[in-house]
Parts: C-alpha cells; sequence; structure tokens
C-alpha cells in the first residue's frame, strides 16, 4: 500500500520516495507474527514521543472517531505511557476477531502486505517516528500502525472487511482494477468516515493517527460523499497533503457488503 503521511508535506522532505521507510520491502523469509514479536530496546525519548502522541490524540478525538474506534481503542486497553508490545496487542486482537500482529521491518510489498491481510495478520511496525516527525511522518511508524489501525480491527465486522480487502488485492491482475482497488483501501482504512447515531464521526487511521488530519476532516473545507465503490475507485488521491473530498459510510454493515459486491462483480471474490 502506499505510504501514508499524517499531514501536509513540509517544504524540506521531498516528495520523491528518498526516504528509506518509504521503499517498500519485497519479503524473503515470513514475519514473525503474535509472540514471536520480540520488544525492542526503546529509549526513553521513544517511549516519550508515544506519551506525546497518544496524550494529544486522547483529547481530539472524543466528539470526532467513530464510536466503534474508541470502543476498539478502550477495549485494547494500550499503554498510554509506553509503546505496547506487539505479542500483547496481537494476544487483544486474537481473543476479539481472530487477527494477530506480525512484526515487519516497515513499508511492505503490496503483494506481501494484502498476503497477510487476507490471512488475518496484520503486518505492524514497531519503530516510532522522531520529535521533529510528530506533526508528519512519510511513512507509518508503530503509533500509525497500533494506536491508528489496531482498533479498528476489534470490530467485527470491519476485521472481516479487512480480510477480504486483502483476499480480492491478492486476486487481482488487471493493473487499472488494482489502482481502483487502492483508492477504495484509502478512502475507508486510511481516510474513511462513518455516519454515527451522535454524527459524521473518523474511522481511518490516516486521519485518526494525525492531530493535523483529525481536526481538518470534519471541516466545510473537505467535500463528503456517500461511500459507493465504484465511484470511490475513481476518486484520485495526494499522499502529501490534506484530503479534500473524504466519502462516508453508513455503517460497518453497509462498508462490507457494498465492497463483496463491488468485488464479486470483477471476480475478485
Amino acid at each position: 500500500m502506499p505510504s501514508t503521511p499524517t499531514v501536509a508535506r513540509p517544504d524540506d522532505v521531498p516528495p520523491d520516495g528518498s526516504d528509506p521507510r518509504c521503499i517498500p520491502h519485497k519479503l524473503t523469509a515470513p514475519l514473525p507474527v503474535g509472540d514471536a514479536c520480540v520488544y525492542p530496546a526503546y529509549t526513553p525519548e521513544e517511549q516519550d514521543v508515544w506519551r506525546t502522541l497518544y496524550a494529544r490524540l486522547a483529547q481530539l478525538l472524543p466528539g470526532r472517531a467513530a464510536d466503534e474506534f474508541l470502543t476498539g481503542l478502550a477495549a485494547l486497553d494500550l499503554d498510554h505511557d509506553k509503546i505496547p508490545a506487539l505479542a500483547e496487542v496481537s494476544r487483544r486482537l486474537a481473543r476479539a476477531t481472530g487477527w494477530r500482529i506480525a512484526r515487519t521491518p516497515g513499508l511492505l510489498d503490496a503483494h506481501d502486505f494484502f498476503g497477510y491481510l487476507a490471512q488475518r495478520i496484520f503486518p505492524c511496525t514497531d519503530y516510532i517516528r522522531s520529535r521533529r516527525e510528530l506533526e508528519y511522518t512519510p511513512a507509518p511508524d508503530c503509533f500509525h500502525d497500533i494506536f491508528g489501525h489496531t482498533p479498528m480491527i476489534m470490530h467485527p465486522r470491519f476485521a472481516d472487511f479487512y480480510q477480504k480487502i486483502g483476499q480480492a488485492a491478492l486476486a487481482c491482475r488487471d493493473p487499472a482494477l488494482e489502482e481502483g482497488l487502492t483508492r477504495i483501501y484509502w478512502f475507508t482504512v486510511e481516510f474513511g468516515l462513518v455516519q454515527n447515531p451522535s454524527g459524521l464521526r473518523i474511522f481511518g487511521n490516516g486521519i485518526i493517527s494525525s492531530s493535523g488530519e483529525t481536526l481538518h476532516s470534519l471541516t466545510p473545507k473537505v467535500e463528503k460523499r456517500r461511500f459507493v465503490p465504484e465511484l470511490t475507485a475513481r476518486q484520485p488521491y495526494d499522499i502529501w497533503h490534506f484530503q479534500d473530498v473524504l466519502w462516508v459510510v453508513d455503517s460497518f454493515d453497509q462498508l462490507e457488503s457494498d465492497f463483496v459486491r463491488w468485488a464479486k462483480s470483477h471476480g475478485l471474490l
């Protein structure tokens, strides 16, 4: 999948993928999964970056994040003060929805990434951005992956949809169709909105793991469109700037059923 900057690109960050974290890894061996994920020797500075990011988003997300995300976050009971162990997060996901976590060295080759999703395994980084990247990171880090992704994987219908994205991607052989699938992924998993009973809310982790994107996404500056896979698949996106068009699902039942319909119509499921 494409890398996910958390806010608009600063002037001193090249948009050409020259950051090594933006270069996808092609796997030559299986990733460690679940209890095989060893906890790194994080520095006090790295732990403080997690604390800072967590505290910032914990203040912003109530009233903005989807009920389903907040419920998943509460159920995961992630440590606020230090970076959680991937093995422990994996155990909690497995109990809730049958998903597990694999430790990835960075951005994965798309085929490898989707192959793990198809098995209900989420490839997750265990490094964290530097303090100067609090507002922006050019590639996923463990805050984006753990805090941003895993709460939604605690939701049964979203967890099933996420697996089906992986299955559909593995079956895709048409480059144009693959581009459409990538756009659906981007505007749901990364930058999706949902209509909760209390109002419009965020569930996309590219938004949720960024304070800037969180504040921007629900404003009138962003055009909101109802999620229709056929239309969403044709919507281009820019990874280097705030999104100016976002797509809204009525519910996660609708998200899964509409995606399955679209995927089956193209012979992907």
